[in-house]
């Protein structure tokens, strides 16, 4: 049983007449005549009653055309609904970072020159990212490692210092440089494990020559300076959080040795389509980052 049956059907059943049907149709009546044949040798059963030339449904007509309408209606809102939706979708950005600072700015200035996009953001680990690009679950990606694979693409936008931020009264508060072996002894606020910073600030620890004491750890940069400032520990903190006075700490130590640094990128997929407003934004984030200054 074919659609094209079906709806030839709901045509002849409608006008009850064939030749008028495959006028409508626009097909040849003995052709037409041949399909409601084989469709009613599919069911089993006649659905007109034939005589002297003349067709009318009959009770297994009545009955079918009850069903066939029903499909054919929800078809049709079926595809009502994917056009809504691909139209929604045209102008709805899917964004996961692991950097969540740059966001705030970075989004009001995109939506001031295009104010109808809709965005949908999510804060993700950097395995769980790299997964939903994969998979072209997501339209972007900014994050700090490097998203590798067959079909994914990685554009580094920008490389930013890594500072240490430690409270006002803390013993090496009056300093500006240190090396990052001088506290190892200390008690560290870090992001979860997972997550892109927290590998990579773990690495220089380990090329400093100690394992950090993580004295808390969670997913909330924000939460993170609030502990320092408390005088929970000392932690770990991207030149970024200096632009724009997203998040200024007055007593930050430059790190001397090892070499803390980290390159953000933008990723996604070669496999996901990518509506005009999401090639528009992807322009958009290259150019942006390359008019940051961090010195």
């Amino acid at each position: 049983m074919e659609l094209l049956q079906l709806k030839y059907f709901q045509t002849v059943a409608r006008l009850e007449h064939m030749t008028r049907a495959a006028e409508e149709l626009k097909i040849a009546q003995p052709s037409l005549s041949k399909t409601i044949s084989r469709l009613e040798e599919d069911l089993g059963v006649p659905l007109f009653d034939r005589a002297n030339r003349q067709i009318s449904l009959n009770a297994f007509g009545r009955l079918f055309l009850e069903r066939v309408d029903r499909a054919f209606l929800e078809l049709n809102e079926g595809k009502r609904e994917i056009v809504e939706l691909a139209e929604r979708s045209q102008n709805q950005i899917t964004l996961a970072v692991s950097i969540p600072r740059v966001l705030p700015d970075l989004l009001s200035s995109f939506l001031k020159q295009s104010p109808d996009v809709k965005f949908q953001q999510v804060l993700e680990s950097t395995s769980s990212m790299k997964r939903q690009l994969e998979k072209a679950e997501i339209d972007f990606c900014i994050s700090s490692m490097p998203m590798e694979g067959d079909e994914l693409v990685w554009e580094p936008l920008i490389t930013e210092e890594i500072y240490l931020i430690v409270p006002s009264h803390h013993r090496l508060a009056n300093r500006e440089r240190i090396y990052l072996y001088e506290v190892k002894e200390e008690p560290f606020i870090s992001m979860n494990t997972g997550y892109g910073f927290r590998n990579l600030t773990d690495e220089f620890c380990r090329q400093a020559g100690f394992v950090p004491t993580i004295a808390f750890e969670g997913d909330e940069p924000g939460v993170i300076g609030d502990l320092v400032r408390q005088g929970l520990g000392i932690a770990f903190v991207p030149g970024l959080s200096w632009v724009n006075n997203l998040n200024p700490f007055s007593h930050k130590l430059q790190i001397i040795e090892p070499n803390c640094q980290r390159t953000i990128g933008l990723g996604w997929s070669k496999r996901r389509y990518h509506s005009d407003a999401a090639k528009q934004f992807r322009q958009f984030v290259i150019d942006y980052f390359s008019r940051i200054s961090l010195s």
